[in-house]
């Protein structure tokens, strides 16, 4: 996605503000500043256009969990025909991108030489699928063969939600016990300890070596949601690692940038094409807590859970953001509206796209007109912002089920055309060479169109997709209008539509490559 100037300077001014509210003595200064804030948001929302209402490139994500224990101890060739059967519905509701999650627990929903069999796949950590199988491999092929994005979502620190959980001979606690600690009824790396972080980076670089994914995903859970009264159990840590810290939240908040400024550069030194992706709590910082953050009263990412958010996206530690924004509008301690303008105007110059829950939105009434769920108002809202570049769905199976007609609505209105993944530009951008030799061949199945791929010096350079655009004969040609993308496509060819023979029609084929770039089109009249 081009991120705007404008977000920018935004995101420039934030900080030069939050420094200069700090001192005590210029209450002038202070409230010149957050009315020029206030202006300036304004002046934002006037400059941003109403939104394309069918955007070409946007992202259109899903949430797969594995925690609902949805797949646990189905037999094999069953979960493989729910999850294709999933990703089905999910094409025909216009998602581009899977995020499908692989360790929830310092295990596998993989075959890894390092951490066990998950029980959320088996039903007993440890214990091997029978038939032997690998699900990380299966939904990538899958995912591939609808053009849709795969990412890899783990949970880095996180290794029991219950005490009660048993853990499997080969786990890690059992050889490192002193990596870890125990916070209320649950188990966790120690977030301050340099091995933890070498060992999840181990994990990682594992993944991405062995597995063609599109990206590494992490969620909201960095150091746990706070339990009530109960201090996280990490004074030995501070002890031995917290020198130059007088303050033990801006450690915590170091030790958790260290990993993902780590995670960001073991992954780009791997394969550069890999993003690295987060989908933190929804609120950043209430107002309370920071004069520039949300006018909000919840609990906030920066403050609980140590995850500052806006430096990684800053200093480029990330690649794209998806705030969990899963509050309806109107909520009292967490407006819908007033988390998605806030987060519009501090992407920080990185890709943003909002994290949606399909129940939330489809439980409440729109406040305007209480005869629709809130979907409408949401989506004018997330597209009203050159910012925001698409959404992401929670979760995958309330869109599959259709829940408060949330499919339908995708398909016949909101996703009715199909869409690009946005760029990517600052990790890429240059596009593929175009398409060679492309020319309509009579086969037993019909007539078939047939292009070569480009050549390419690199993996960053090659081809993986094919966009098939169709235009009248005498139709001005607009690769910007999806509503002409016929076929999104990893195959050099597309089988054309039997029609009269009398009609004749341009055909245009593009190239893509692994970041979406696309090059430039090659075209060709066709009667059929």
């Amino acid at each position: 996605m081009v991120v705007g100037k404008v977000s920018e300077f935004i995101g420039s001014l934030y900080y030069l503000c939050v420094t200069l509210l700090r001192f005590k003595n210029i209450m002038k200064l202070k409230n010149y500043l957050l009315l020029l804030a206030l202006l300036l948001v304004v002046g934002v929302r006037a400059q941003v256009p109403s939104g394309n209402k069918y955007p070409k490139r946007e992202f259109r994500g899903a949430w797969i969990q594995a925690v609902n224990g949805q797949f646990r101890g189905i037999p094999t060739e069953r979960l493989k025909q729910i999850l294709i059967s999933q990703l089905n519905s999910l094409q025909e509701a216009g998602i581009n991108a899977i995020i499908f999650q692989v360790r929830p627990e310092a295990d596998a929903l993989y075959a890894s030489q390092y951490e066990p069999w998950s029980r959320f796949l088996t039903g007993t950590q440890g214990q091997t699928p029978s038939p032997m199988w690998d699900p990380m491999q299966f939904m990538i092929e899958e995912c591939q063969k609808r053009n849709m994005e795969f990412h890899a979502w783990i949970n880095p620190y996180r290794v029991k939600t219950s005490l009660k959980n048993k853990l499997a001979p080969e786990h890690i606690y059992h050889q490192h016990p002193e990596w870890f600690v125990t916070y209320g009824d649950q188990l966790y790396f120690d977030p301050a300890l340099p091995e933890s972080r070498e060992y999840i980076c181990k994990i990682v670089t594992d993944i991405v070596s062995r597995y063609d994914v599109d990206a590494i995903h992490m969620d909201d859970y960095f150091y746990p949601y706070p339990v009530n009264g109960l201090d996280f159990p990490d004074n030995a840590s501070f002890a031995r690692y917290g020198g130059g810290f007088t303050n033990k939240a801006d450690w915590r908040r170091s030790n958790v940038n260290v990993l993902i400024k780590k995670l960001h550069e073991t992954i780009r030194g791997i394969k550069p094409w890999v993003k690295f992706g987060i989908s933190p709590f929804g609120i950043y910082r209430n107002q309370k807590s920071d004069p520039l953050g949300s006018n909000t009263n919840g609990l906030q990412n920066y403050d609980d859970l140590y995850a500052d958010v806006l430096l990684w996206a800053r200093e480029g530690w990330i690649d794209y953001n998806i705030p969990q924004v899963y509050w309806e509008i109107g909520h009292k301690a967490a407006d819908y509206e007033t988390l998605v303008k806030w987060w519009a105007t501090h992407s920080e110059n990185r890709p943003l796209f909002i994290g949606q829950s399909v129940p939330k939105t489809v439980q409440f009434a729109d406040p305007q007109n209480p005869s629709i769920n809130q979907l409408p108002r949401k989506m004018a809202l997330q597209r009203a912002y050159q910012t925001i570049g698409g959404s992401c769905q929670w979760y995958a199976a309330a869109v599959v089920e259709n829940q408060g007609r949330y499919r339908d609505a995708l398909i016949s209105e909101y996703h009715k055309y199909p869409a690009l993944v946005p760029v990517f530009d600052f990790m890429d951008d240059k596009a593929p060479d175009k398409v060679r030799k492309m020319k309509k061949v009579w086969t037993e199945d019909g007539y078939i169109l047939f292009w070569t791929a480009p050549k390419a010096d690199t993996e960053m350079d090659k081809a993986v997709r094919y966009v098939v655009y169709r235009f009248g004969n005498k139709e001005k040609v607009n690769l910007d209008d999806p509503s002409h993308i016929v076929a999104i496509t990893r195959n050099p060819f597309y089988k054309l539509p039997y029609e009269t023979g009398k009609t004749k029609y341009r055909y245009v084929v593009t190239a893509l490559d692994r970041l979406h770039n696309e090059s430039k089109s090659v075209s060709k009249k066709i009667k059929l």
